[in-house]
């Protein structure tokens, strides 16, 4: 099956729109834009906002509406009803936990790629099956790192990842020197005391060291 047809913007468009993905907890409405803007100062254009808070959709279609510059895009995306509510807010690509295919054969129908996550060669290969050949590898520091990613990978060379769970500054060379990683996801760039503290300026530094830390490899 090609997805190609189906989506205005294609997996791979969004992995290479740069190394780093922050993986975003919200909670504030009055949060999102102010973040979503600190982090593109720093260097970074792709932001998943997780639909792990209340206000995440509204998050979502604040950033949307108010820095289309960004690539804004919803994580945690567990069935066809998140799916079509994180598109309805104007996320603009989903990524999710893990996959069924129930999701997978509702995504083919939506105009926004979905990034399906994965744990396992048979997921993967239910993935592929569905003609996805983009994912999330999740949660990859917990199922074994970048060892089990590229153990994973190995059969199936022209498969792309981008792993996420457990990543930072220090491990994140471990993944991005694989040739099947394109982009790695981590929330260490966008820490809750920050938000807390609306200290745009340290998520903007900590933005520019990701980036500069991740073009080494």
């Amino acid at each position: 099956m090609s997805l190609t047809n189906q989506w205005k913007t294609q997996p791979g468009e969004v992995f290479a729109m740069g190394p780093v993905v922050p993986v975003l907890v919200i909670e504030n409405v009055e949060d999102a834009v102010p973040i979503a803007k600190a982090l593109m100062a720093g260097g970074i254009k792709v932001l998943e906002v997780t639909l792990r808070t209340e206000n995440a959709l509204d998050v979502i279609r604040e950033i949307a509406n108010n820095v289309p510059e960004a690539m804004i895009g919803a994580g945690t995306i567990t069935n066809a009803e998140t799916l079509h509510q994180a598109i309805d807010a104007g996320a603009k690509f989903a990524i999710s936990p893990g996959l069924t295919p129930e999701l997978l054969a509702a995504s083919v129908r939506t105009k926004i790629p979905l990034i399906p996550g994965i744990a396992s060669i048979s997921e993967l290969m239910t993935g592929i099956d569905a003609g996805f050949d983009h994912f999330k590898f999740f949660p990859a520091e917990a199922i074994g790192g970048a060892k089990a990613i590229k153990s994973i990978a190995g059969p199936f060379p022209n498969i792309k990842f981008c792993p996420t769970g457990g990543i930072n500054l220090d491990n994140m060379g471990n993944y991005l020197s694989l040739n099947s990683i394109v982009c790695i996801g981590g929330s260490w760039i966008v820490p809750d005391d920050a938000i807390k503290s609306k200290d745009w300026s340290r998520i903007t530094e900590l933005t520019k060291e990701a980036v500069a830390q991740a073009s080494k490899y």
